[in-house]
Formats: C-alpha cells, structure tokens, sequence
C-alpha cells in the first residue's frame, strides 16, 4: 500500500470485555434480592460481552429469515429459515433461563436475575429476545385456564430449545408468541374481527386475519378472537397433538425497519383449533397479565440498548484523538458521553427496580403489585422513548466511523424505536397510565410513596415532586396532558431511585440535569460542576 494509505488514530477494537461489569447492574441485582444469582449473571455478562458472540449477533440481522410457503412438491408448510446464528442465540438464552423459567423457580429475585441476565444477553443482538420475551409474558396470562397451564408450563419453563414444528407434548421445551394485531384495530384490540366458533369437542375454530405476528414459528401462540360474549383470549398451537398442522398460513414476512434477526409475519387463520384461555368475553383484562410483562421487557431492552451504546462510544472516544488529545478528554466530548452514561444508569436502576417488583407482586406482596402498575407503566413510556435519541447521539459520538455498518451502530439505532412501538406506542402507554390512575387508586398511593422514600435529600427532587402533586391533582384536559404528566412521574422515579442507591455524583448530576431547569433536552448539556470523571468510570467497559 502507498505510504498515504498507512492507518492511524482509528479507535481501538472492542474486544472481548465483561459485560456484567457494570456497577449499576450489579448494585441493583443485590439491592432488589437476587444477590445469590450473580455468579450466573457474571457468566451471561462474560459471553455477552465477547466478539463471538456480537458476530452471531451480526450474521443473523446481515441473513435475515425467509419464508417458504411450500415445498418442492408444492405442499403448503409455512416454514421460516433463520440463520443459524439465530438460534444459538436462541439455545443460549433459553439455557441461561432468560425465558419462562424464573415463573418455576421459588426462589426470591427469581425474576429480578432472569432481567439482569435479558439485560446482558440483550446487548450484543436484541432480535431474538421478542421470543424469549413473550415467553416469559406467557406463563402468567396461561394460568387462566389450570388444565392447559398444567400441560405446557412445564414446557415452557424448560430450559431446552426445541426447535422445529412437531407436537407441543412431543418436545422438550416451547416457545410461545403473541398474534393480537390486526390491520383496522392496531392497538385497539377490541376492534378485532378474527371470530371463534365452539365445536363439540371443547374447542374452538378461529377465523380470521392477524396483521402482525413475531416469530410465527413459535410452538403455541395467544391470540384474541370475537365470541358472543366479546374479545376472548385462546391458545393457538402450531401443531396438533396428532402430528397435523393447524390451519395457520403465513401470508408473508414483514420488511421492518430493524429487529431483522426475528420474523415478524401476517397470520391467516382458516378454522384454526384454539383453546379457551380464561373466560369468555374477558380476553382484553386476561391478556393484559401477558402485556405487562413484556412491558417491563421493553424497559430492560431499551436499558441494555442504551448500555451498549455507551459501551461503543466510549471505547471510540477513549482511543481516538482530536485537536491533541484523546475525544474522551475533549471538555464538550466528555459532557456528551457523561449524559449519555447518566441516562444509561437511570434506565438500568429503573429497570432493576420495577424487576423487583415484578418478583415481589408474584410473591403477593400488596403493595409491590401496586406500584407495579404504576411502575411498569411509565418506565416504558419513558425509557423506550429515550433509546432513538440516545442511540442517535451515541452512534454521532463515532462520527463517520458510527455510520458505517460495521461498527454496529447502524443496527443499534435501527432497533432502538421498537420497544416504544411495541406493546403500546408512546400516547397507548401514556394514556393507560392515566387509566390505571383512575381506576386504581391504590396504585396512585404506593406510586407516590415510592417517590416519598427519597424526599428531602435534595431539594430539586422535593421541588418536582411538589410540582409532580400538583400536577396530577389537576384533571382538567388530562389525556391532552397525558406526555408531559408521564414524563415528569418517569422523571421522578428515576430520581428517587438514584438519590437513594446511586453514588452522589451520578444522583446529583441527574437531579441538577433532569429536574433543575438546567438540561438543555439534548445529550451533552450538563451544568457545570458536575463530576464527570465519577461518571464515566463506573460507566466504562471493563475486560
């Protein structure tokens, strides 16, 4: 090569780090009671961090799925071919209990773990934890109906992947999906028209077309379905316990912005067998138990996105140099990364805390199922709200390098808007806050005293949090406020739980920044005085 073409001042590969060595995570792990699992979360943290496995992460968004409606003969199979990246992918998360398992397990911080764990494995390629996590969400919404929960619980919690279209009770382990959406409702289900016929046998036969349906191979899917009564949740498999497949058709594949890795499809049911989940006419509040926790799953998606982010930008900034000294060194550089860590942090506490919730509520503690509601609700509003600005700055901080698509931060910021969309766009997740307001106010109350833990250790925060009182005391033209009412409770949540767990530098800079007046609403406008240094080490990438 000619001498003009020597390479120099580029950034210093990633490498091989580990990934759980994040203080945030791992003070939030022991905090919300699942101390006992972080050697296993270490493990997850080391692979997840590694080359290895962010080119699995590469090579199943670069060959993305493709459908095969019929075979060589002209059979109709309506199969999906993934790249195989995909599912070791897939193996390892089930492996590692990211899935259903912590719904098995009686151990406290079951699911506070299982988080920690989605958090990490989540980092190097986000595409196939929509699977893993309506798995999860699954368990939960099954319990409706004990003699179905009874057969394929324990499949769902198994620690196998089982991969391939055979009968449910012939495999080792299940994957289950959500197939709700459909082209005239969107996320007004009730506006369904896929209907469900009883037959004499104690099932029924669906009918009808399903806008959107991720991962359409799943073993068992729960779906809505019009009966007399009204919307009704059933379980639809895949397969039949007699080895035929149910009459679902998968009508194509969806070309998305990102999320790649993972199929998303229309389904066409034409008299499928489903099975009642819960009672008839009452499928909206039984799926809900499904929809909350991949709620919370969108919040630790958007978190573990915003960490890789940071992870990027600082590793590009700590050995790249400008104007005679490293980027990291650069003052406005510095304010930039420092912010964008900030945010990082406050995603990843929050996610740790309503994870333990979510551990507390199953274990029936009153209060915890309350604040849940709340909860679990503006964090993500709040929190995937925040992911495409995050990632848009984070992937800027690479410059030109950020744009190209091998540095990964293309498909970060393609995937970052998805967990604000799913389950509940912005103005769905915003008003269903003020819902379960109105119609709990239980909720209210447990929501305020979690914020009251923290008053009078700083006085930005007790100033929002009178400001916070008042303004949900004002009803008047309350959905037309919904954004702003949300965002300030998301504010003061964070908050709360930094002031009261976080360092004093990364709560103070987050008070003075987020609750002061001072933050200029784009990442890299910090007030003077904040300790960026404190910041940026405990968020740097550790080997």
């Amino acid at each position: 090569m000619p001498a003009t073409h020597e390479v120099f001042n580029q950034a210093a590969p990633l490498g091989d780090y580990d990934a759980a060595e994040d203080p945030a995570l791992l003070e939030g792990l022991r905090r919300e009671g699942a101390g006992w699992a972080e050697p296993d979360v270490r493990r997850v943290g080391v692979a997840a961090g590694s080359e290895r496995v962010r080119a699995w992460g590469e090579a199943a968004n670069t060959y993305t799925p493709v459908l095969r409606t019929h075979d060589r003969y002209g059979n109709r199979v309506d199969e999906v071919d993934y790249q195989p990246a995909y599912h070791v992918l897939m193996d390892q998360a089930v492996e590692n209990g990211l899935h259903a398992a912590p719904w098995a397990e009686e151990r406290e911080g079951a699911h506070v773990a299982r988080a920690a764990k989605f958090f990490l494995w989540s980092q190097p390629e986000s595409g196939h934890g929509c699977p893993i996590s309506m798995t999860y969400a699954a368990v939960p919404a099954l319990r409706h109906a004990p003699e179905l929960a009874e057969r394929y619980e324990p499949l769902l919690t198994s620690r196998t992947y089982d991969f391939g279209l055979r009968p449910p009770a012939g495999k080792s382990g299940l994957i289950a999906g959500m197939s709700m959406t459909e082209k005239q409702g969107g996320s007004d289900v009730r506006a369904n028209t896929t209907r469900a016929v009883p037959t004499s046998e104690g099932h029924h036969l669906l009918t009808g077309h399903k806008w959107f349906t991720s991962a359409p191979m799943s073993d068992l899917f729960l779906t809505l379905a019009r009966t007399p009564e009204g919307p009704t949740c059933f379980l639809v498999p895949r397969v039949l316990e007699d080895g035929t497949r149910n009459a679902l058709f998968v009508q194509r594949l969806k070309d998305k912005l990102g999320n790649r890795s993972n199929a998303s499809a229309e389904l066409e049911y034409e008299n499928a067998v489903a099975y009642m989940v819960g009672e008839p006419g009452r499928g909206v509040p039984t799926i809900i138990e499904m929809v909350n926790s991949t709620r919370l799953d969108c919040v630790i998606g958007s978190a573990s996105g915003m960490r890789a982010a940071v992870v990027h930008a600082l590793n590009h900034a700590r050995t790249r140099g400008a104007f005679g000294a490293p980027l990291v060194e650069q003052p406005l550089m510095r304010n930039v990364l420092a912010d964008l860590a900030l945010e990082s942090e406050a995603a990843t506490a929050l996610m740790t805390r309503l994870a333990g919730a979510v551990d507390r509520s199953v274990r029936g503690d009153e209060r915890e199922t309350a604040f849940r509601r709340l909860g679990v609700a503006v964090g993500k509003f709040w929190v995937t709200k925040r992911q495409p600005a995050h990632a848009a700055e984070a992937l800027e901080c690479l410059g030109g390098n950020g744009y190209v698509e091998e540095s990964g931060m293309p498909r970060l910021f393609r995937d970052s808007p998805l967990n604000s969309i799913w389950e509940g766009s912005g103005n769905v997740a915003a008003l269903d806050v003020l819902r379960a307001m109105s119609r709990s106010p239980e909720a209210v109350e447990a929501f305020l005293s979690e914020l009251g833990e923290a008053e009078g250790v700083d006085r930005r925060y007790d100033d929002a949090l009178k400001r916070l009182r008042r303004t949900l005391g004002d009803t008047e033209e309350m959905a037309f406020r919904a954004r702003s009412v949300v965002e300030l409770m998301a504010l003061a949540l964070q908050a709360s739980v930094l002031l009261r767990h976080a360092p004093s530098p990364v709560a103070e800079a987050f008070t003075r920044s987020r609750l002061d007046g001072e933050w200029g609403h784009v990442f890299g406008t910090l007030p003077r005085g904040v300790d960026t240094e404190a910041i940026l080490e405990r968020a740097r990438p550790r080997s």
